[in-house]
């Protein structure tokens, strides 16, 4: 790198030679101050791979600290090709499932030395196709999408042709849930979970079942219910297609469709499967709003078991995913590098508690 004379400084607010600058303060400024060269400054300050003596590094770094120096990372991302700056995308960051995950994340990447930049898009794929758009732009280390795939193939496509174009010019990708994108994928055991649920439900007495079943538009939603459904096949358990009600996959969303099940007639249902926990806090509020007893008049399960379960009465039947641990090992996969895209299956793990204690006189 050129050095340059303090005769020559850039002005305050101008571009440094790196790329970098801080209006009013340059790194030149910084230089000057520890009366070191431009260039070694920049090593420093870079943390490059040419290393500066002990005594002029800690000149360099008191400097920075006196004149509030802070380095321009697009800046210098532009002009080395790297950036510490890791795109995290979610659907829904007040939802326990998501901010789980994405804790876990975090963690991990920041000890591997890169910056979470986290975006919540209620927007689906859509959402996501524009914000790994946008970190391409920014020349981003890494983005990481956190949710379910659309069952919408044009929209699929579209991201995953996003995606490709941001891995090809050098960025990692990873995405936790479906394995549709062609990259690292953190697999949710969703049919598998939902399947072993029903079993266990069935084993414990009930056999009138409603599922509160999520968008349809939604491949976890698809997936859980069908692998529910599956469930109560291979015990010979019919689930009237009448008792399975879509909605949004929130609280809001369970509560509704709670209240369209109690609303459509006939025999109650013995249990309410619904196909996230958040749901199924919104169910239980509404039967509480009834006057009905979980479990003693319906039985209601979950899946996920979100953190928020501590506090939820009767404690919550459900599917443990480790959420914490899922967004550890997607940062891991950000910061381990591979020739083929890799794919880390989770199994859930069945979790029964009171919300579905079999009803007196069933076992």
């Amino acid at each position: 790198m050129a050095e340059l004379k303090s005769g020559g400084r850039r002005a305050a607010g101008g571009a440094g030679p790196d790329g970098m600058s801080l209006a009013g303060v340059t790194l030149q400024d910084v230089a000057d101050r520890a009366g070191v060269s431009l260039s070694t400054a920049s090593r420093v300050v870079n943390e490059g791979s040419r290393r500066v003596g002990p005594a002029l590094a800690d000149r360099v770094t008191k400097a920075v600290a006196e004149l509030g120096y802070m380095a321009n990372l697009q800046a210098r991302a532009v002009a080395t090709g790297e950036s510490t700056m890791m795109g995290v995308i979610v659907h829904d960051i007040a939802d326990p499932y998501f901010s789980s995950i994405a804790a876990g994340l975090i963690e991990v990447s920041h000890a591997g030395g890169l910056l979470a930049c986290v975006s919540s898009t209620a927007a689906g794929e859509a959402g996501e196709l524009e914000y790994v758009s946008l970190m391409r732009a920014q020349r981003a280390r890494a983005v990481v999408l956190i949710g379910s795939r659309s069952a919408e193939a044009r929209t699929t496509a579209a991201l995953r042709a996003e995606v490709g174009a941001f891995t090809r010019d050098g960025g990692r990708a990873v995405c936790v849930g479906q394995d549709m994108l062609g990259i690292d994928t953190i697999l949710a055991g969703n049919a598998d979970g939902a399947q072993a649920l029903a079993g266990a439900l069935v084993a414990l007495g009930h056999r009138r079942f409603a599922v509160l079943a999520g968008p349809d538009s939604l491949v976890t939603a698809r997936d859980r219910r069908e692998g529910f459904e599956a469930g109560l096949r291979a015990w010979s358990v019919r689930l009237d297609p009448r008792r399975v009600v879509h909605g949004a996959f929130t609280r809001d969303g369970g509560y509704e469709a709670m209240s369209a099940i109690l609303a459509s007639g006939g025999t109650r249902p013995d249990c309410v499967f619904a196909v996230n926990d958040v749901m199924a806090v919104g169910a239980l509020a509404r039967l509480r709003a009834e006057g009905l007893a979980v479990p003693g008049d319906i039985a209601v399960a979950g899946f996920d078991d979100i953190t928020t379960l501590r506090d939820i009465y009767p404690p919550l039947t459900t599917v443990r995913l480790p959420l914490r641990q899922m967004g550890e090992m997607a940062a891991s996969l950000v910061l381990q590098e591979a020739d083929q895209a890799r794919v880390i299956p989770v199994p859930g793990e069945v979790i029964l508690r009171d919300s579905t204690l079999p009803r007196p006189g069933r076992r």
